[in-house]
């Protein structure tokens, strides 16, 4: 997926660029900044600690809260089987339960947005690629994660990270301390920060996470 991005990139005339990412999209820009250095000026990333650091930690606290990492992750099809059966109620449990808003899911969600996810959800083509992601975050994105760590290769480029207060990257991690893990001295922004909300910073804090973003891309 890192490299689609340099790749769609370069056609539209771009041969460096900047990159924000919530959560699987930051795992992307994660990718991006270690193997695409000389691409990718800047990177923020939104409610995520490394996928590697996280598997690494999970507890029983974690595997509850982020469930969804190991059953998706489950042998084809009966993830996929699952899902199709009951699309709104997997909707329900892993998108608006993460949100904090469950039974109010209108306080995040637009209703033309969840309009959106639900149509996706009873689409079997999203629904297996949903779960290809998340079987390759286990293997392959776990593993390109240790032998980067293992063969020194680092996040160079300046990197930002903002989490949910209310959300798992707070309760259960040091974020700013697992991202300076992978990132090269001085390389992790100091104004990285947990912000007054759940997992959906964009939808939830909009405004905050507007002004974070400017500040940080026009230096």
């Amino acid at each position: 997926m890192a490299s689609d991005c340099v790749a769609v990139m370069k056609a539209q005339g771009f041969s460096k660029f900047n990159v924000l990412g919530h959560d699987r999209g930051g795992r992307v820009a994660h990718k991006l900044a270690v193997d695409h250095s000389s691409s990718v000026e800047r990177v923020m990333v939104l409610d995520i600690c490394p996928t590697l650091a996280m598997f690494n930690a999970t507890d029983k606290a974690f595997a509850q809260a982020y469930w969804h990492w190991f059953f998706l992750i489950q042998p084809f099809p009966f993830p996929e089987k699952t899902i199709l059966a009951a699309p709104e109620a997997f909707a329900e449990k892993q998108m608006a339960a993460m949100a904090g808003v469950l039974g109010d899911r209108e306080a995040v969600f637009a209703p033309e947005a969840w309009a959106e996810y639900g149509k996706m959800f009873r689409d079997a083509d999203t629904v297996h690629a949903m779960c290809e992601d998340y079987r390759a975050a286990a293997k392959e994105d776990c593993e390109a994660q240790r032998e980067d760590l293992e063969e020194g290769r680092m996040i160079e480029c300046p990197f930002k990270v903002l989490w949910g207060a209310k959300g798992v990257c707070e309760k259960m991690f040091d974020t700013k301390k697992e991202w300076r893990k992978v990132c090269k001295e001085a390389a992790l922004d100091e104004s990285s920060q947990a912000v007054p909300c759940g997992h959906y910073i964009p939808e939830e804090q909009p405004e905050t996470l507007l002004e974070h973003a400017l500040e940080f891309f026009k230096r």
